[in-house]
């Protein structure tokens, strides 16, 4: 029995790196260098295949960034939404972030409240400090909206 446990586990040791795996190391690794562009050629087939970790990546750090050559905030925002509404916690306060500025998306302090009251509910660091600050640019009604949509809010599956 024993054997057969060293047996599996060299043949895990023996596996290739996995490629999904290996575009999002070549994407952080392109982001340390600053190269925006290597970092979205590296991200291209996770894109395509909505893989929210590279859909994070590409939305906040390339598209995202002001400081990038790449700057997009219509190519950021759908990135970062799609994450989001599909359980990616990272995804969700800098979409907040998005609606509450209006940024690639209609300014939205309701769906801005509704992605940081999700983000609480997983606990995502800081993220009850995000709606204190949103609480104070909203009407009584829109709170109670924005609470609703959030409890209310089932991730997508597809």
């Amino acid at each position: 029995m024993r054997l057969a446990r060293l047996a599996f586990a060299a043949a895990l040791f023996a596996l290739p790196v996995l490629p999904a795996h290996a575009n999002i190391e070549e994407a952080v690794k392109a982001l340390q260098a600053n190269d925006g562009a290597g970092a979205e050629k590296a991200l291209q087939t996770l894109i395509a295949a909505r893989d929210p970790r590279a859909q994070f990546l590409l939305g906040l750090y390339v598209y995202g960034n002001a400081e990038s050559k790449l700057f997009d905030v219509n190519k950021a925002t759908p990135l970062l939404l799609d994450a989001a509404e599909r359980g990616y916690t990272p995804a969700m306060i800098p979409i907040a972030g998005a609606f509450a500025e209006g940024k690639g998306v209609p300014k939205s302090f309701v769906e801005a409240y509704k992605w940081v009251a999700i983000a609480v509910h997983w606990n995502v660091p800081n993220a009850e400090q995000l709606l204190e600050q949103l609480v104070r640019d909203m009407k009584p009604d829109e709170i109670e909206k924005a609470k609703a949509e959030a409890k209310a809010y089932k991730f997508k599956t597809k």
